[in-house]
């Protein structure tokens, strides 16, 4: 019996089994056996022979994939938002390979990739799926494409795709803490009361997975299927937003429910209907921020400006600068919302926020 099939009959033995307390212990070690097989599917794949593969170089300041079934408007959104031409037909499969493009937004250059459509079974191989969905594991934020003609499962059908190669959608990492130890077996410790996971049932996926020495550390409550992804470490947690494309052959009422859900955005390619929000969404789900520098006795640079990530310190700017500024940092000046006062003396470890104005002084 082959992967494939093994986890079939995983799939259909859960979905054949009730969902209640006593069938709880079952249901998580069927459901790590299945996270099992698809890693080993996901390995074969990487081991098969070399055909010509959909991934580009990364440039820009972020990455964003397009993904979505055949013929729902990803190379006409592609053709939309950037210079560069993809082919785009009323037929499906019109897109064969990669196609990058570049969309110029608040001094950023986002790099959007426009991938072939994908098919139900993409994570299993079906049309060169896997290898599509492998290149948005590289990406800063998924761009679902979805045709608001159709019906509601193709949203579902997508996730699910995505979630079998590993790529959880618009979730936190789970916080616990995992190591495998050498030694001492395995300690279990949860900081909040559990109403999906028990020891027993962390004992047993464990040694499913051949750990029998580990430390585990549960600080909020979380499922069997967070516990295997933790095991794991390979799971990609990335931001994600749903463009319904095609609203002007739906009804005002329908767009309304559409756009009501969460990270949706509504919109149509061939009458250029809401383009603006969509590329407003999409700055601020990348989470960038666009900071100033300036040199001593002179006025702040606002035609540049660098392009740095949320959270970012004066570090991180200093190594957007040159690499080497770093070691011979001394102080930074900084004017913005980050500060107390202005200008205020800062360290390296100093967050920066949008739009801060930067003097870094060096040593002499």
């Amino acid at each position: 019996m082959g992967i494939l099939e093994k986890i079939a009959d995983i799939e259909l033995e859960i979905s054949k089994t009730q969902k209640n307390k006593a069938t709880e212990y079952h249901l998580g070690l069927l459901k790590a056996k299945l996270a099992r097989y698809r890693v080993q599917l996901l390995d074969t794949g990487r081991t098969a022979s070399k055909g010509e593969g959909f991934d580009v170089m990364k440039s820009g300041d972020a990455r964003v994939a397009l993904i979505g079934f055949p013929s729902v408007g990803k190379s006409t959104l592609l053709n939309r938002l950037t210079n560069t031409h993809s082919e785009a037909g009323a037929y499906e499969f019109t897109t064969l390979t990669c196609i990058p493009g570049k969309i110029e937004y608040n001094g950023a250059n986002i790099q959007l990739l426009d991938l072939p459509g994908i098919i139900e079974g993409a994570s299993a191989g079906k049309g060169r799926g896997r290898q599509v969905i492998a290149v948005a594991r590289t990406a800063d934020l998924v761009m679902i494409m979805l045709d608001a003609t159709k019906s509601e499962t193709q949203r579902r059908l997508l996730e699910i795709e995505l979630e079998a190669v590993g790529i959880r959608l618009n979730t936190q990492r789970p916080n616990v803490y995992f190591k495998v130890k050498t030694g001492g077996g395995i300690s279990f410790n949860a900081t909040c009361k559990l109403t999906a996971l028990t020891e027993r049932m962390v004992q047993h996926i464990l040694h499913d997975y051949r750990i029998f020495n580990a430390e585990v550390l549960i600080r909020e409550d979380i499922t069997v299927d967070q516990f295997i992804d933790v095991v794991l470490g390979n799971r990609k947690y990335i931001r994600a937003i749903y463009c319904y494309n095609k609203i002007d052959s739906i009804t005002l009422e329908q767009v309304n429910e559409l756009a009501r859900q969460p990270y949706t955005v509504v919109m149509s390619c061939e009458m250029d209907l809401n383009m603006d929000y969509l590329l407003e969404t999409i700055w601020k789900n990348l989470a960038l921020l666009r900071v100033y520098t300036k040199k001593r006795g002179e006025y702040p640079d606002f035609e540049g400006g660098l392009i740095i990530r949320a959270g970012s310190t004066i570090e991180h700017v200093c190594h957007s600068i040159h690499r080497t500024l770093a070691t011979e940092f001394k102080y930074a000046l900084v004017w913005g919302r980050s500060t107390k006062h202005n200008p205020q003396r800062v360290g390296l470890s100093h967050s920066v926020e949008n739009e801060d104005v930067i003097q870094v002084v060096k040593r002499r």
